[in-house]
């Protein structure tokens, strides 16, 4: 099994050659990456070590070997970094991140020092087929130079809704800039954020699943921050803390938020709220600061159906004054169950009610 894995292309354009690398060690790589075609095979990366691959322009990497776990039990996280297109082909196989030996129900907070994230996924071009499971705290962070494109992954994290040894009988798994960027047809089962988008653009977020964590994010959103022209449609959120939300830091400034579009969501089992919009971030519905920006905020036909549990607030929108700007459209979005939320220094939703 292997430990670590760190995919990279740190120098700019490169011409690979027109044969095949194989690696079966770390000795293998160094050669392996001078090839237009890279396949990876299953073997065990010394703890402490990663697996990197500096690849060249246009190179297509193939996880191959035996359908075993890729064990990645370093506190290295993976990284893929390249300034070109690069594909990657999963073929299936699983990343393993050996979470039960980090999980000690702190997440982040805490505890056990936890690789995070444990994938970097710095290139554009493709990235498709992959099975993570066991992640100790963050999956992938993305910050891609062009545009890419994921598809057919799936994260599970469902082992860690279980206590263990580690975690003083809590769950044991209470757990960058893109552009460009699409990521669809991937499931999750997830202990945080299904997404979290805090600087970028040109984001399509489609036809993914995400299971038992808390929704799919806009933020939070830091200093010096921008995000703007976000599609997230066609998703499916089930048993998560909300549906939709997006979280601004309340110390933040000289950031913003801008053209966001929900469409054809559907969404079961919220615990909290439907909808949060929060510019207090850490805290929940506190006091909100006034150094971000939020416009645009809209959902288009198909129409988004979310549901919430009886004690969850179906909407929450709580912005610093004069930071949530415009009308904001959201003729398409139905919310049923719960309660009424808290609207807090706006008053430009138009198209939908509590």
């Amino acid at each position: 099994m292997w430990k670590a894995l760190l995919l990279s292309s740190l120098v700019g354009i490169r011409v690979a050659n027109a044969c095949t690398g194989t690696i079966n060690s770390l000795a293998d790589v160094s050669a392996a990456v001078a090839c237009k075609t890279v396949n990876i095979n299953s073997f065990t990366v010394p703890g402490g070590q990663a697996l990197t691959l500096d690849l060249m322009d246009g190179s297509t990497v193939n996880l191959t070997g035996p359908p075993l776990p890729v064990s990645l039990m370093s506190p290295l996280p993976a990284d893929m970094d390249s300034k070109r297109s690069v594909v990657v082909n999963g073929n299936g196989h699983i990343f393993d991140g050996g979470g039960p030996f980090y999980w000690d129900g702190l997440g982040g907070g805490g505890g056990i020092k936890k690789p995070d994230p444990m994938m970097k996924i710095r290139i554009s071009g493709t990235f498709s087929n992959l099975k993570v499971v066991n992640s100790p705290q963050r999956t992938y962070s993305v910050s891609n130079p062009d545009t890419l494109v994921m598809s057919g992954l799936t994260i599970d994290n469902s082992q860690g809704d279980l206590p263990n040894a580690q975690s003083d009988g809590r769950p044991a798994g209470t757990t960058a800039q893109v552009r460009n960027h699409r990521l669809m047809s991937a499931n999750r089962t997830s202990k945080d954020d299904c997404l979290a988008i805090n600087k970028g653009s040109n984001i399509i977020f489609r036809g993914n699943t995400c299971t038992g964590g808390h929704g799919i994010s806009i933020g939070s959103i830091s200093s010096d921050a921008t995000v703007t022209g976000i599609t997230i449609s066609g998703n499916t959120v089930i048993n998560n803390d909300q549906a939709l939300r997006i979280k601004t830091d309340a110390t933040a400034t000289g950031s913003s938020v801008s053209n966001i579009t929900y469409s054809g969501n559907t969404a079961t089992g919220c615990r909290q709220f439907g909808i949060l919009i929060d510019q207090s971030y850490p805290d929940t519905l506190g006091t909100p600061g006034n150094g971000v920006k939020i416009s645009a905020i809209n959902f288009v036909a198909p129409t988004t159906n979310l549901a919430v549990n009886s004690d969850a607030d179906r909407v929450a929108v709580n912005c610093g004054v004069g930071t949530c700007t415009g009308t904001w459209n959201w003729a398409n979005l139905k919310v049923t169950g719960g309660s009424a939320g808290p609207i807090t220094n706006f008053n430009g939703i138009a198209g939908f009610s509590q």
